[in-house]
């Protein structure tokens, strides 16, 4: 690398830390607490990777989407999913028009919602999996295709997806294919008592917070290579796999209670996503070279919707928190 290469390099890492410290500000002025909730989604924003953001009714999941759009300069849509909604209504369809001056008719392709940068999936798991599906090829291959012809989505896309975990009535369990195609599942939970004072005092008055992008859709690009260009060394990278090996009741390194509780384990894609996302953690906290404790704290973001468990387990009450606390234990941060 050039003397002048370094110098780009580091000009970005700093510009990078700039956008970062300037997100959380803007974010700040809407979302109070929930800082993890907050870097798993940012962490998300500079791979490139989609979020399933499970949390309570009234606990501020589409406000967090919503607010984090305005900050980035991004073109932000929003679809609330329901029982009937279809496929089209999702990626859009071809509708028949008579073109002007020659009375012919032809096929025009009316682009849906999917056609954006940051896609807020509202209560995704509301509706039925053949509209669920419509969201496969977007998440993995960033296009789409309607009646045979192959759309290419905007660039950075992103899928920030909300669902209810305890409203079970008119749910649709996600597949899978697709909950394997989200980098994570964060968890959003009730706030501590003095974070909801100041939720409430924000709120409750006729004051409006003055938010403005600080970033733009070629930068966020940018970002994301950079992330990939961190460097991590082979035996944390090794820690990363065993890691994910661990979870798969057919390794040969699987803890007996894994063999006991868990039909299927993680994928390579799991792998993947726990590396890369600690990339970015590491470069979020000014670091440059990625450290045994990045992979272990978001080890559960990445693995808990990749884990599925046996009977005996929910007869046990466990959950898949609970035997990923149970392998951080057998494997601890070196």
């Amino acid at each position: 690398m050039t003397t002048l290469d370094h110098v780009a390099v580091k000009e970005r890492i700093e510009r990078f830390q700039s956008v970062r410290e300037e997100m959380i500000a803007q974010v700040r002025k809407v979302i109070v607490g929930q800082d993890e909730v907050l870097e798993q989604l940012m962490i998300g924003l500079f791979v490139g990777g989609h979020c399933l953001i499970t949390g309570l009714p009234g606990t501020a999941k589409t406000l967090l989407v919503r607010t984090m759009a305005q900050t980035l300069g991004l073109v932000f849509k929003r679809i609330q999913f329901t029982p009937d909604l279809m496929p089209s209504d999702i990626t859009g369809t071809d509708i028949l028009e008579e073109e002007p001056g020659t009375g012919r008719r032809i096929w025009t392709f009316v682009e849906g919602p999917i056609f954006g940068n940051i896609l807020l999936a509202d209560e995704i798991n509301r509706t039925p999996p053949k509209t669920q599906a419509a969201l496969l090829e977007a998440m993995q291959e960033m296009s789409c295709t309607v009646r045979g012809n192959h759309y290419t989505l905007p660039a950075p896309f992103f899928v920030l997806a909300t669902q209810n975990p305890i409203e079970l009535e008119g749910t649709y369990p996600l597949p899978e294919a697709q909950l394997d195609r989200f980098l994570f599942n964060t968890l959003l939970d009730y706030l501590p008592a003095d974070d909801e004072m100041k939720g409430v005092g924000l709120t409750t008055t006729n004051e409006k917070p003055d938010l403005h992008a600080v970033t733009n859709a070629e930068e966020i690009l940018g970002f994301q290579q950079l992330v990939r260009m961190v460097p991590i060394a082979n035996e944390v990278a090794r820690y990363a796999v065993d890691l994910v090996r661990m979870t798969r009741a057919s390794d040969s390194t699987a803890p007996d209670f894994v063999r006991k509780y868990v039909n299927f384990g993680a994928s390579v894609r799991g792998a993947q996503n726990l590396v890369l996302s600690a990339k970015a953690r590491a470069l979020m906290r000014g670091r440059y070279h990625v450290t045994f404790d990045d992979i272990a704290s978001l080890a559960r973001p990445v693995l808990r919707h990749r884990i599925l468990l046996n009977f005996q387990a929910e007869s046990d009450r466990l959950s898949p928190d609970d035997i990923l606390k149970r392998i951080l234990e057998a494997l601890p941060a070196r």
